[in-house]
């Protein structure tokens, strides 16, 4: 799985899956700006990059973590952060967005005709991209998987590591 991370990420939104879905026998990647950097955390945790977003290959990955914090605002800037987006919804693999991380999916464009849920914040973001809004604390539709806020991290992390457990299982 590859994990975007950048500054001000939210600390509980990327460590909390991670830690999960390696518990749950898979492979964590995490991708910044700059291999090897360390990112401060929203609430100051630090986490460094394994490798460079410009250097990650989709089809390397079977899986997508997206999380909120400040970060995801930044990083929808970056063409290559979009590109990933797409090529991950093009093999329809899934893609995992929790708080602000769905502006990188609407960015991306990959929402349009999709339930989705996300911060209350990027409601109106998610609406305006296409996504069918739901109030729920994970909502999975196909390959993509999104929850609201850090309160909602354990249904999040249940529906996630369902889905990767049962693709390890192929």
């Amino acid at each position: 799985m590859l994990a975007f991370t950048g500054d001000i990420y939210e600390d509980l939104e990327l460590w909390y899956p991670k830690l999960r879905l390696i518990e749950a026998g898979c492979d964590v990647v995490v991708a910044g700006l700059e291999t090897g950097k360390t990112y401060a955390g929203k609430n100051g945790y630090p986490c460094i990059s394994d490798v460079s977003i410009a250097d990650c290959d989709a089809a390397n990955f079977d899986a997508l973590l997206v999380p909120g914090g400040f970060m995801p605002d930044k990083l929808r800037r970056d063409a290559r952060v979009l590109d990933i987006v797409r090529a991950f919804d093009a093999a329809k693999n899934p893609i995992a967005a929790i708080c602000h991380g769905g502006w990188i999916p609407i960015s991306a464009n990959v929402y349009r005709g999709v339930r989705v849920t996300g911060s209350p914040g990027i409601k109106d973001d998610l609406v305006n991209a296409g996504g069918i809004y739901e109030d729920a604390s994970v909502v999975v539709d196909g390959h993509h998987i999104s929850s609201r806020r850090p309160d909602d991290l354990p249904d999040f992390c249940r529906a996630l590591t369902k889905v990767m457990v049962d693709r390890l299982a192929t």
